[in-house]
């Protein structure tokens, strides 16, 4: 038992290795999932500042980063069933089946190097944040672990992602697919304006749903000013924890029925 954790472990790390360096490789998939954010980041922030959150755009910035950085960590999510469909389409996945390694450690390894990315980009935008005007008032280890709940709340939804891109097993269908799901999540969430500017019958979706969760966490960690502000981070890691519970075992098991 203990020779299969190690095995495990060890494949995993190198299953992960092998997916950073081709995500260095590929200077494109880099430069395009900063710049998503980045434009996001300066649209609302400068064009809807005001309007969206009834106040000027040096105070919106306060409000508006942390759920940018919540909707990278979704948006990241995507590329993990893509990625994956892409091996599966040229082979790589064949290939992978045919070595005497753990099964689970090429979805884990994908996943992994996929975190491995946010971290790149969520500190991108947090350097572009911080240039806009936002400070960090809650102090660099509250801020760090924000971005850690960040970081795990990403990686949960990779195995969301991971079932999608085995299921549909085509890039272009799975980034599709992907947004579908993730639009609804980002936008009826607490990521742009607050919960109780929505309509009645939308903010009990919105109020409970994960995504408000990891970005109210966010703001309590990072900003403070977020009434019972420890329910959040609970939440968050609930979710987290919950949805890695259900999903990977799922993209396991589609995995060792792959034809």
């Amino acid at each position: 038992m203990l020779n299969k954790s190690v095995n495990a472990i060890s494949d995993t790390y190198v299953l992960a290795k092998r997916n950073v360096k081709r995500n260095f490789r590929v200077p494109q998939l880099l430069i395009f999932s900063s710049a998503q954010p980045i434009i996001f980041l300066l649209l609302f922030n400068f064009v809807f500042g005001g309007a969206v959150a009834g106040t000027s755009e040096e105070k919106y910035i306060f409000f508006l980063l942390p759920g940018i950085m919540a909707q990278i960590a979704l948006f990241g999510s995507i590329q993990t069933g893509v990625g994956l469909a892409e091996d599966l389409n040229k082979g790589v996945i064949d290939r992978l089946r045919s070595l005497p390694i753990t099964r689970s450690a090429v979805l884990a390894g994908r996943t992994f190097a996929d975190s491995a990315r946010n971290v790149f980009v969520i500190a991108l935008i947090t350097i572009v944040g911080i240039i806009l005007g936002f400070r960090i008032e809650q102090g660099y280890a509250k801020f760090f672990a924000a971005m850690l709940l960040v970081l795990l709340f990403a990686y949960s939804f990779s195995w969301v992602s991971a079932n999608i891109g085995m299921w549909l097993k085509d890039s272009e269908t799975v980034q599709v697919a992907g947004f579908l799901w993730v639009f609804p999540l980002v936008f009826a969430s607490s990521v742009f304006v607050p919960v109780a500017t929505m309509p009645s019958w939308l903010q009990g979706f919105a109020q409970n749903q994960p995504v408000t969760q990891v970005v109210n966490a966010v703001r309590y960690l990072a900003v403070g000013g977020v009434p019972n502000g420890q329910h959040y981070i609970y939440a968050t890691i609930l979710w987290s924890l919950g949805i890695i519970a259900v999903f990977a075992p799922l993209a396991i098991r589609m995995y060792r029925k792959i034809q």
